[in-house]
């Protein structure tokens, strides 16, 4: 995914900075604890779409 819609991207639910995951293809947000879900280079920024990160994914984000 091109890093310049990476600092363009936010939230939809909290409009909060977004963490990339490149292992899982995904985007982080933090304080939702959700991880919306990235294909074909495109990142799908629907809650429906998103997973909720666990207690163990949270605790590493915070390391």
């Amino acid at each position: 995914m091109n890093p310049k819609v990476l600092d363009i991207l936010v939230c939809p639910l909290c409009k909060g900075h977004l963490l990339m995951n490149k292992e899982l293809q995904e985007l982080i947000c933090r304080f939702d604890k959700l991880a919306y879900p990235i294909r074909d280079d495109i990142p799908v920024m629907l809650e429906g779409e998103a997973r909720e990160l666990s207690i163990d994914e949270m605790d590493i984000l915070k390391g």
